[in-house]
Protein backbone atom coordinates (compact mmCIF):
# COMPACT_ATOMS: atom_id res chain seq x y z
CA UNK A 1 0.00 0.00 0.00
CA UNK A 2 1.45 3.69 -1.32
CA UNK A 3 0.47 6.26 1.01
CA UNK A 4 0.88 10.29 0.02
CA UNK A 5 3.90 12.22 1.80
CA UNK A 6 3.42 14.15 4.72
CA UNK A 7 0.20 12.38 5.51
CA UNK A 8 -0.63 13.94 9.27
CA UNK A 9 -3.05 13.43 11.57
CA UNK A 10 -5.45 16.59 9.88
CA UNK A 11 -4.97 15.13 6.64
CA UNK A 12 -5.99 11.79 7.40
CA UNK A 13 -9.25 13.25 8.91
CA UNK A 14 -10.28 15.34 6.08
CA UNK A 15 -9.80 12.38 3.71
CA UNK A 16 -11.78 10.01 6.39
CA UNK A 17 -14.37 12.65 7.25
CA UNK A 18 -13.36 12.05 11.05
CA UNK A 19 -14.36 8.55 10.87
CA UNK A 20 -14.07 6.17 13.32
CA UNK A 21 -12.41 2.19 13.34
CA UNK A 22 -15.87 1.25 13.78
CA UNK A 23 -17.51 3.64 11.19
CA UNK A 24 -20.26 2.56 9.02
CA UNK A 25 -19.27 0.71 5.13
CA UNK A 26 -18.91 2.63 1.69
CA UNK A 27 -18.94 -0.81 -0.44
CA UNK A 28 -18.77 -4.24 -1.07
CA UNK A 29 -22.42 -5.98 -0.89
CA UNK A 30 -21.70 -9.12 -0.48
CA UNK A 31 -23.47 -11.91 1.17
CA UNK A 32 -21.39 -13.85 3.97
CA UNK A 33 -20.94 -17.88 3.68
CA UNK A 34 -23.78 -18.32 6.26
CA UNK A 35 -26.04 -16.36 4.42
CA UNK A 36 -26.18 -13.16 6.03
CA UNK A 37 -26.01 -10.25 3.96
CA UNK A 38 -22.72 -7.97 3.83
CA UNK A 39 -24.79 -4.85 2.55
CA UNK A 40 -22.62 -1.67 2.20
CA UNK A 41 -25.21 0.31 0.38
CA UNK A 42 -26.94 1.25 4.05
CA UNK A 43 -25.06 3.86 5.96
CA UNK A 44 -26.77 1.62 9.01
CA UNK A 45 -23.72 -1.35 8.19
CA UNK A 46 -21.53 -1.46 10.91
CA UNK A 47 -18.25 -2.77 12.37
CA UNK A 48 -20.34 -5.20 14.51
CA UNK A 49 -22.58 -6.03 11.41
CA UNK A 50 -19.32 -6.77 9.68
CA UNK A 51 -17.79 -9.18 12.08
CA UNK A 52 -21.29 -10.92 12.71
CA UNK A 53 -22.17 -11.58 8.73
CA UNK A 54 -19.04 -13.84 7.46
CA UNK A 55 -19.07 -17.44 7.14
CA UNK A 56 -19.39 -20.19 9.45
CA UNK A 57 -17.59 -23.63 9.38
CA UNK A 58 -19.71 -26.41 9.19
CA UNK A 59 -19.51 -28.43 11.99
CA UNK A 60 -17.47 -31.90 9.94
CA UNK A 61 -14.98 -28.72 8.83
CA UNK A 62 -14.29 -27.81 12.41
CA UNK A 63 -13.95 -31.90 13.78
CA UNK A 64 -11.44 -32.55 10.65
CA UNK A 65 -8.90 -30.09 12.61
CA UNK A 66 -7.58 -30.89 16.17
CA UNK A 67 -6.15 -26.90 16.17
CA UNK A 68 -9.64 -25.56 15.57
CA UNK A 69 -11.84 -28.76 17.54
CA UNK A 70 -9.65 -27.48 20.41
CA UNK A 71 -10.76 -23.78 20.38
CA UNK A 72 -14.38 -24.69 19.92
CA UNK A 73 -14.35 -26.51 22.69
CA UNK A 74 -12.86 -23.55 24.81
CA UNK A 75 -15.41 -21.59 23.22
CA UNK A 76 -13.05 -18.62 23.11
CA UNK A 77 -9.95 -17.79 20.38
CA UNK A 78 -6.76 -16.71 22.20
CA UNK A 79 -5.01 -14.58 20.47
CA UNK A 80 -1.67 -12.19 20.92
CA UNK A 81 -2.01 -9.05 19.42
CA UNK A 82 -1.85 -5.44 20.36
CA UNK A 83 -4.39 -3.17 22.39
CA UNK A 84 -3.13 0.03 21.40
CA UNK A 85 -3.28 0.20 17.29
CA UNK A 86 -6.19 2.48 16.26
CA UNK A 87 -6.18 1.60 12.38
CA UNK A 88 -5.53 -2.99 13.91
CA UNK A 89 -6.19 -3.11 17.17
CA UNK A 90 -7.71 -0.88 19.57
CA UNK A 91 -9.21 -1.38 23.19
CA UNK A 92 -12.06 1.04 24.28
CA UNK A 93 -11.37 1.56 27.86
CA UNK A 94 -14.85 2.37 28.45
CA UNK A 95 -16.38 -1.26 27.05
CA UNK A 96 -13.01 -3.39 26.72
CA UNK A 97 -14.03 -3.99 23.25
CA UNK A 98 -11.40 -3.82 20.68
CA UNK A 99 -11.19 -3.02 17.15
CA UNK A 100 -9.73 -2.70 13.92
CA UNK A 101 -8.52 -4.63 10.95
CA UNK A 102 -6.60 -7.59 12.62
CA UNK A 103 -8.95 -7.51 15.32
CA UNK A 104 -11.77 -7.97 13.28
CA UNK A 105 -10.42 -10.61 10.97
CA UNK A 106 -9.51 -12.57 14.77
CA UNK A 107 -13.15 -12.20 15.76
CA UNK A 108 -14.30 -13.24 12.08
CA UNK A 109 -11.96 -16.57 12.38
CA UNK A 110 -13.58 -17.16 15.77
CA UNK A 111 -17.40 -16.78 14.80
CA UNK A 112 -15.85 -19.32 11.68
CA UNK A 113 -14.85 -21.69 13.81
CA UNK A 114 -17.11 -21.59 17.25
CA UNK A 115 -21.03 -19.60 15.77
CA UNK A 116 -22.92 -17.75 17.55
CA UNK A 117 -23.99 -14.03 17.05
CA UNK A 118 -21.47 -12.30 19.19
CA UNK A 119 -18.23 -12.71 17.59
CA UNK A 120 -16.37 -10.00 19.86
CA UNK A 121 -17.59 -12.57 22.80
CA UNK A 122 -15.53 -15.18 21.17
CA UNK A 123 -12.02 -13.44 21.13
CA UNK A 124 -9.52 -12.96 23.49
CA UNK A 125 -6.76 -10.96 22.97
CA UNK A 126 -3.32 -10.83 25.03
CA UNK A 127 -1.08 -8.28 24.43
CA UNK A 128 2.69 -9.08 22.44
CA UNK A 129 5.38 -7.31 21.27
CA UNK A 130 8.07 -8.15 18.74
CA UNK A 131 10.26 -10.12 20.90
CA UNK A 132 7.41 -12.24 22.55
CA UNK A 133 5.31 -13.01 19.22
CA UNK A 134 6.88 -16.34 18.47
CA UNK A 135 8.02 -17.34 22.19
CA UNK A 136 3.72 -17.12 22.85
CA UNK A 137 3.02 -19.48 19.75
CA UNK A 138 5.82 -21.94 21.13
CA UNK A 139 4.59 -22.02 24.70
CA UNK A 140 1.28 -22.71 23.63
CA UNK A 141 -0.09 -19.44 25.64
CA UNK A 142 -1.91 -18.26 22.48
CA UNK A 143 -3.90 -20.33 19.48
CA UNK A 144 -2.57 -17.60 16.84
CA UNK A 145 -0.95 -14.13 16.73
CA UNK A 146 -2.81 -11.16 15.12
CA UNK A 147 0.17 -8.20 15.07
CA UNK A 148 0.32 -6.70 11.92
CA UNK A 149 2.62 -9.63 11.55
CA UNK A 150 5.21 -9.68 8.90
CA UNK A 151 6.10 -13.02 7.33
CA UNK A 152 9.79 -13.67 7.05
CA UNK A 153 11.31 -17.21 6.25
CA UNK A 154 13.43 -16.88 9.47
CA UNK A 155 10.75 -16.37 11.39
CA UNK A 156 8.56 -19.23 9.77
CA UNK A 157 11.59 -22.25 11.06
CA UNK A 158 9.63 -21.49 14.67
CA UNK A 159 6.11 -20.59 13.73
CA UNK A 160 3.83 -21.54 11.13
CA UNK A 161 1.83 -18.46 8.75
CA UNK A 162 -1.51 -18.53 7.18
CA UNK A 163 -2.02 -15.78 4.67
CA UNK A 164 -0.81 -13.16 3.71
CA UNK A 165 -3.72 -11.58 4.30
CA UNK A 166 -2.66 -7.96 3.56
CA UNK A 167 0.70 -6.20 2.50
CA UNK A 168 2.31 -2.53 4.06
CA UNK A 169 5.45 -0.97 3.79
CA UNK A 170 8.43 0.08 6.01
CA UNK A 171 8.05 3.69 5.96
CA UNK A 172 9.53 7.15 8.44
CA UNK A 173 7.88 8.85 10.85
CA UNK A 174 8.81 11.91 12.27
CA UNK A 175 8.00 15.16 14.33
CA UNK A 176 5.20 17.24 12.82
CA UNK A 177 8.04 20.14 13.05
CA UNK A 178 10.39 18.18 10.91
CA UNK A 179 12.04 20.01 7.84
CA UNK A 180 14.77 18.00 7.24
CA UNK A 181 13.58 14.60 6.18
CA UNK A 182 11.57 13.90 3.66
CA UNK A 183 11.85 9.81 3.54
CA UNK A 184 14.48 7.38 4.00
CA UNK A 185 17.03 8.76 1.68
CA UNK A 186 17.55 11.38 4.28
CA UNK A 187 18.28 9.60 7.27
CA UNK A 188 22.46 9.10 6.83
CA UNK A 189 23.69 10.01 9.78
CA UNK A 190 20.10 10.50 11.86
CA UNK A 191 19.29 8.36 14.99
CA UNK A 192 16.61 6.68 14.08
CA UNK A 193 14.03 4.59 16.48
CA UNK A 194 13.24 0.94 15.43
CA UNK A 195 11.23 -1.91 17.39
CA UNK A 196 13.60 -4.81 18.74
CA UNK A 197 13.73 -8.28 16.81
CA UNK A 198 11.06 -6.15 14.45
CA UNK A 199 11.88 -6.66 10.48
CA UNK A 200 12.34 -2.90 10.96
CA UNK A 201 16.02 -2.84 11.64
CA UNK A 202 16.94 -5.13 8.56
CA UNK A 203 14.97 -3.56 5.88
CA UNK A 204 16.69 0.18 7.48
CA UNK A 205 19.82 -1.61 7.30
CA UNK A 206 19.53 -2.11 3.63
CA UNK A 207 17.64 1.46 2.84
CA UNK A 208 19.52 3.32 4.89
CA UNK A 209 22.95 1.81 6.47
CA UNK A 210 24.49 4.77 7.44
CA UNK A 211 21.56 5.94 10.03
CA UNK A 212 22.09 5.15 13.92
CA UNK A 213 19.13 2.56 14.73
CA UNK A 214 17.79 2.97 18.27
CA UNK A 215 16.23 -0.46 19.67
CA UNK A 216 12.85 -0.03 21.75
CA UNK A 217 10.95 -2.63 23.10
CA UNK A 218 7.68 -1.84 21.65
CA UNK A 219 5.51 1.09 19.05
CA UNK A 220 4.91 2.83 22.42
CA UNK A 221 8.24 3.27 23.26
CA UNK A 222 9.59 4.80 19.69
CA UNK A 223 6.69 7.34 19.83
CA UNK A 224 7.84 8.41 22.87
CA UNK A 225 11.55 8.71 21.90
CA UNK A 226 10.81 10.99 19.06
CA UNK A 227 8.18 13.04 20.48
CA UNK A 228 11.19 14.11 23.24
CA UNK A 229 13.83 14.28 21.13
CA UNK A 230 15.87 11.25 21.99
CA UNK A 231 15.49 10.49 17.79
CA UNK A 232 14.32 12.18 14.72
CA UNK A 233 12.87 9.31 12.98
CA UNK A 234 10.77 5.91 13.44
CA UNK A 235 11.46 3.29 11.00
CA UNK A 236 8.10 0.86 11.02
CA UNK A 237 5.25 -1.04 9.43
CA UNK A 238 3.43 2.34 7.41
CA UNK A 239 0.21 0.40 9.14
CA UNK A 240 1.44 1.08 12.55
CA UNK A 241 2.07 5.42 11.15
CA UNK A 242 -1.20 4.97 9.96
CA UNK A 243 -2.64 4.48 13.66
CA UNK A 244 -0.28 6.56 15.32
CA UNK A 245 -1.18 10.15 13.15
CA UNK A 246 -5.20 9.41 13.22
CA UNK A 247 -4.65 10.37 17.13
CA UNK A 248 -1.35 12.45 17.43
CA UNK A 249 -0.73 15.92 16.46
CA UNK A 250 2.90 15.60 17.08
CA UNK A 251 4.02 13.24 14.53
CA UNK A 252 3.76 12.34 10.61
CA UNK A 253 4.51 10.39 7.83
CA UNK A 254 7.32 11.70 5.61
CA UNK A 255 7.96 10.03 2.12
CA UNK A 256 6.89 6.70 0.71
CA UNK A 257 7.50 2.84 1.74
CA UNK A 258 10.55 1.61 0.78
CA UNK A 259 9.89 -1.98 1.45
CA UNK A 260 6.81 -4.51 0.83
CA UNK A 261 5.95 -6.36 4.07
CA UNK A 262 3.13 -9.17 3.85
CA UNK A 263 1.31 -10.03 6.94
CA UNK A 264 0.38 -13.20 8.31
CA UNK A 265 -1.25 -14.65 10.71
CA UNK A 266 1.23 -16.60 13.14
CA UNK A 267 0.42 -20.20 13.95
CA UNK A 268 1.86 -23.01 16.14
CA UNK A 269 4.34 -24.98 13.91
CA UNK A 270 3.41 -28.44 14.32
CA UNK A 271 -0.23 -28.14 14.14
CA UNK A 272 -3.11 -28.34 11.59
CA UNK A 273 -4.12 -24.86 11.94
CA UNK A 274 -2.19 -23.30 9.00
CA UNK A 275 -4.72 -25.07 6.35
CA UNK A 276 -7.96 -24.37 8.38
CA UNK A 277 -6.69 -20.78 8.45
CA UNK A 278 -5.96 -20.35 5.10
CA UNK A 279 -9.60 -21.85 3.84
CA UNK A 280 -10.87 -19.21 6.24
CA UNK A 281 -9.31 -16.68 4.38
CA UNK A 282 -9.83 -17.88 1.18
CA UNK A 283 -13.27 -18.25 1.71
CA UNK A 284 -13.74 -14.84 3.54
CA UNK A 285 -11.76 -13.36 0.18
CA UNK A 286 -13.97 -14.95 -2.24
CA UNK A 287 -17.08 -13.98 -0.28
CA UNK A 288 -16.96 -10.26 0.51
CA UNK A 289 -16.09 -10.42 4.01
CA UNK A 290 -12.30 -9.49 3.88
CA UNK A 291 -13.46 -6.56 1.53
CA UNK A 292 -15.90 -5.63 4.29
CA UNK A 293 -13.75 -5.53 6.96
CA UNK A 294 -10.91 -3.77 5.07
CA UNK A 295 -13.90 -0.78 4.45
CA UNK A 296 -14.88 -1.18 7.71
CA UNK A 297 -11.43 -0.41 8.88
CA UNK A 298 -8.23 0.99 7.17
CA UNK A 299 -10.63 2.51 4.03
CA UNK A 300 -12.64 4.34 6.92
CA UNK A 301 -9.51 6.34 7.62
CA UNK A 302 -7.69 6.54 4.48
CA UNK A 303 -10.33 6.61 1.43
CA UNK A 304 -10.43 4.39 -1.83
CA UNK A 305 -11.84 1.14 -2.48
CA UNK A 306 -10.61 -1.88 -0.77
CA UNK A 307 -7.30 -3.54 -2.76
CA UNK A 308 -6.97 -7.01 -4.06
CA UNK A 309 -5.96 -9.59 -1.21
CA UNK A 310 -2.78 -10.88 -1.93
CA UNK A 311 -2.30 -14.50 -2.82
CA UNK A 312 -2.11 -17.04 0.00
CA UNK A 313 0.95 -18.45 0.25
CA UNK A 314 2.55 -16.21 -2.40
CA UNK A 315 5.71 -15.07 -0.27
CA UNK A 316 8.50 -16.98 1.27
CA UNK A 317 7.92 -17.91 4.76
CA UNK A 318 3.70 -18.88 4.16
CA UNK A 319 4.71 -21.96 1.73
CA UNK A 320 2.33 -24.62 2.91
CA UNK A 321 3.50 -27.98 4.48
CA UNK A 322 1.84 -29.92 1.47
CA UNK A 323 3.80 -27.79 -0.98
CA UNK A 324 6.99 -27.40 1.58
CA UNK A 325 7.06 -31.72 1.08
CA UNK A 326 6.36 -31.93 -2.63
CA UNK A 327 8.92 -29.62 -3.14
CA UNK A 328 11.25 -31.77 -0.93
CA UNK A 329 10.06 -35.13 -2.61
Amino acid sequence: MSVSVNFSRRGLLTAAGAASVAAVLAACADTGADGQAIDSSADAVDYDTVINSGPVAADDVVAASTWASAIKNAGVLSTGGTKTSEVFSLEDPATGKVSGFDAALAQALARYIIGGDDARSLLEVTQVTSDTRETMLENGQVDAVFATYTITPERAEKIAFAGPYYSSGQSVLVRADETGINGVDDLAGVKVAVQSNSSSGPALDEAAPEAEQAQFQDHSSCVAALEAGQVDAYVVDQSLELSEVQSNDAVKIVGEPFTEDPYGIGLPKDSDAQEFVNTFLQTIYDDGTWNAIWTATIGAIIGGEAPEPPVIGSVPGSETAAATASATD
